[in-house]
Order: C-alpha cells, then structure tokens, then sequence
C-alpha cells in the first residue's frame, strides 16, 4: 500500500512542479508580447472589404471623368 502512497505523493509533486513551470512559461511569454520590435510589422485588418474599394475607385473615376469633361 505505501508504494502506491509514494507513487501518488510523487506524481502530485511533479505535478505542482510542472504548473509552477507552466506559470513562469506564461509569465515570460505576457512580458514578451508587450515588446515590439522594430523590425517585424504587424498586419491589420482591412478597414475597407475588396467590394467597397472597388465602389470607392468607381466613384473617384468618376469624378475624374466629370472634371475632366469639364477642362475640354
């Protein structure tokens, strides 16, 4: 009975070792997210869909069309 006793109390050791690892790991990864390095960029989401810049360009081609008739 006490191997199995040991057995337990060894497994809930490594256990809590690994946990307390797992929120050292956590803890540099929070810190290190915070940092921005120069050289990489980060994407950002497109403020406009491919649809609705394609209508923005319709509409600026258009008046580009009306001031140019306007010159000739």
């Amino acid at each position: 009975m006490t191997d199995y006793a040991d057995a337990v109390k060894l497994l809930r050791e490594r256990r809590q070792a690994i946990a307390d690892e797992l929120r050292k790991i956590d803890t540099a990864v929070q810190a290190l997210g915070c940092i921005r390095s120069t050289g990489t960029t980060t994407r950002r989401k497109p403020k406009f869909t491919k649809a609705g810049l394609e209508r923005i360009a319709a509409a600026q081609r258009k008046r580009w069309k009306k001031m140019k008739a306007r010159k000739s």
